[in-house]
C-alpha cells in the first residue's frame, strides 16, 4: 500500500508520468489512453467507459483505445482526479460529492432534495443546468465529457431503521468529504464520519462507524449489507458521478479524434443508464432476498430539517441560479 502511495504521488508530481511504466507521451503516441474507476468491472460506469473505448477502436481501426483499471486499482478518487489533472491518467469517473470544494458548481447538483425523481435529475443533466457544470471542470484542467447519474443515495446502519431525522441521533454516518454532506448529517442529528469509499467495509466491521449513505447499487456491490442490515428510502441526495479527463490529452489529440471521443462520451450516458436502471433492480431483488430490512422514511420531516442548511447554500448567486434552474425543471 505505501508503495502504490508513493508511486502515485510520483505520477502527480511529474505532471506526465507512467503508468505502470509507460509515459504519458509514449502512451498517448501509442493510441493507448488510460481510464480509471474505483468501482468493481461490472459496475454500469465501468461498463459505459469500456464502451466508449470499443467504440474508439472500431471507430478508428484500433488506433485509438482504452485500458481500464477498475476497483481502485490506481487509487482513491481524489489520487485518479489529481493525476489526471497532471495528465498522468487520461480518464477518470469520480462521484461529484468528492468535487464540491475544487469544483463549486458540483454544488448544484448535490444539494439535498434539489431533485425529487430519476426522471428529473436525467432531465437537467441532459440540459443547460448539466452544460454549466461540465464546462466548469476545465478551470482545473480537465473536461467534463459526461455526467453519470447514480441513483437515490438513502441512509444504511447497523443498528436500526431510520424514519425520522430524530432517529440519527448518535448514530456514526459515514460521508464522502464533503461540506455539504458533513452539514446535512449534522443538521439530520447524526455524527458525520469523513471517509474515503474503500474503507467503509472494514469502518463498518470494526464499529469504527454505524453506519453510511449510498445508493442502492453501491450498497450491494460494495457487500456493505452483510453488516449494516437497515436500508432507509431517504432520497435526500440525486447527486451524480462525472466522467473527466485531463485537459493535455484531450488537446493533444486530432479535432477528428476529439469529436469521436467527445461524441462516445455523451453516448455512453444511455449506455450507463439502461445498465444501472437494470442492475439497480437486480440488486433490490438480491438484498429483499438476503434479508435486509428496508423502510420508507417521513421525507416531508427530513425536508424540512434540511431547509436551513439549503437556504444558508444559496446565498450564492451562481448556486441559487443554477438550484432555481433544476427546480423549475421539476
Amino acid at each position: 500500500m505505501n508503495g502504490r502511495r508513493r508511486l502515485l504521488q510520483g505520477l502527480c508530481a511529474a505532471g506526465a508520468g507512467a503508468v505502470f511504466g509507460v509515459g504519458a507521451s509514449d502512451r498517448r503516441a501509442s493510441g493507448v489512453l488510460t481510464a480509471t474507476d474505483v468501482h468493481p468491472k461490472d459496475y454500469p460506469t465501468v461498463a459505459a467507459v469500456r464502451w466508449i473505448g470499443e467504440t474508439l477502436e472500431r471507430e478508428t481501426g484500433g488506433r485509438l483505445r482504452i485500458r481500464l483499471y477498475h476497483a481502485g486499482q490506481l487509487g482513491r478518487e481524489s489520487d485518479t482526479l489529481e493525476m489526471a489533472r497532471h495528465g498522468a491518467i487520461d480518464f477518470t469517473r469520480v462521484y461529484t460529492g468528492a468535487l464540491n470544494n475544487a469544483f463549486p458548481l458540483t454544488r448544484a447538483l448535490f444539494m439535498p432534495f434539489a431533485f425529487d425523481s430519476v426522471a428529473h435529475q436525467r432531465h437537467v443533466h441532459d440540459g443547460a443546468v448539466g452544460a454549466t457544470v461540465l464546462r466548469g471542470f476545465e478551470a482545473r484542467d480537465v473536461v467534463g465529457l459526461a455526467l453519470y447519474d447514480s441513483g437515490a443515495r438513502c441512509f444504511y446502519n447497523t443498528r436500526r431503521p431510520l424514519r425520522l431525522p430524530a432517529d440519527l441521533a448518535g448514530l456514526k454516518l459515514r460521508v464522502p468529504p464533503s461540506d455539504i454532506f458533513i452539514a446535512l448529517i449534522r443538521r439530520l442529528g447524526g455524527n458525520p464520519t469523513p471517509l474515503p469509499y474503500g474503507q467503509v467495509f472494514s469502518a463498518l466491521e470494526t464499529h469504527l462507524i454505524d453506519g453510511a449513505e449510498n445508493n442502492l447499487r453501491s450498497f450491494h456491490a460494495s457487500r456493505h449489507f452483510e453488516t449494516a442490515r437497515y436500508w432507509s428510502q431517504s432520497a435526500h441526495s440525486y447527486a451524480p458521478d462525472a466522467l473527466l479527463m485531463s485537459k493535455r490529452t484531450l488537446d493533444a489529440l486530432k479535432p477528428s479524434d476529439r469529436t469521436l471521443l467527445t461524441d462516445a462520451a455523451q453516448a455512453s450516458v444511455k449506455i450507463m443508464r439502461d445498465l444501472w436502471d437494470s442492475s439497480e433492480a437486480e440488486s433490490r431483488r438480491a438484498l429483499e432476498a438476503a434479508g435486509v430490512k428496508m423502510n420508507t422514511v417521513d421525507a416531508d420531516a427530513f425536508r424540512k430539517a434540511a431547509e436551513p442548511l439549503v437556504r444558508e447554500l444559496l446565498r450564492d448567486p451562481q448556486l441559487r441560479r443554477l438550484h432555481d434552474a433544476i427546480r423549475a425543471a421539476a
